[in-house]
């Protein structure tokens, strides 16, 4: 990575209006808990408008999370079409997460929980709902963002990948250090808008493998297309 220092607030800036083309910056459909859980797990490494289409689909096909519950998970894959990858580990995580809910609570209403999730601060209410084997930090964050409504970025591993090669991340060890630093750039009414906006940026360039710096709008700011410009110059040719 290039030792200049790049302003963050100038990536941040420029990511907002550049990318937002590519995202319509529309409220996300409010769910009960039980919903905001397995839509996480489709929202991880995932673009909003893949996650939207299989949740829509499992919607579609089947008759309620029970019967989600009871099915194969070669059918739930089946179901999301190939809009995710991964699609083997997200369906099964989601049988486990209804079957752990239906045996704690007979039944598959979260809502309950919201209410005592709501009188927790949001380290006590993380704590809770990752107490669900199925989920994760990232499944935590985004109920926290989307039901409890608190200042909360879920961070999967492909914004932490975009984050860091734009220079917004140094070190990849404390999660919880990374979202503060990076929820202090962000203001809370953006938080969602981001989250889309990041996980766009992943999808149409910066790809795990083989970024496409050159077509990337936020190369002028980014230092990853910085050092990737800096590589592609042409070298002069010595005349013989």
């Amino acid at each position: 990575m290039p030792t200049q220092t790049t302003s963050k607030q100038k990536i941040v800036t420029q990511l907002f209006a550049t990318m937002a083309k590519h995202v319509k910056n529309e409220p996300i459909e409010s769910r009960p808990v039980l919903e905001q859980l397995i839509y996480a797990i489709l929202r991880e490494n995932a673009t909003r408008e893949s996650a939207d289409q299989a949740f829509e689909a499992l919607r579609g096909r089947f008759f309620d999370w029970n019967e989600v519950r009871v099915t194969s998970t070669l059918e739930i894959i089946e179901t999301f079409n190939g809009a995710l990858s991964d699609a083997e580990a997200r369906a099964q995580r989601i049988v486990d997460l209804l079957q752990e809910i239906f045996e704690t609570t007979y039944s598959f209403d979260l809502e309950p929980l919201l209410e005592v999730l709501q009188k927790k601060g949001m380290k006590q209410a993380a704590k809770q709902l990752m107490r669900f084997q199925a989920a994760n930090d990232y499944a935590a964050a985004w109920v926290m963002q989307q039901s409890l409504g608190g200042h909360v970025i879920p961070l999967d591993s492909t914004a932490l990948r975009v984050l860091k090669r734009m220079g917004m991340i140094e070190e990849l060890a404390d999660l919880e250090a990374i979202r503060a630093s990076i929820e202090n750039q962000i203001p809370k009414a953006k938080g969602s808008q981001f989250v889309d906006l990041i996980s766009v940026l992943a999808d149409l360039h910066c790809l795990e493998q083989a970024p496409r710096c050159s077509a990337c709008p936020l190369r002028t700011a980014c230092p990853t297309g910085q050092e990737a410009k800096a590589h592609a110059a042409p070298t002069m040719k010595k005349p013989r």
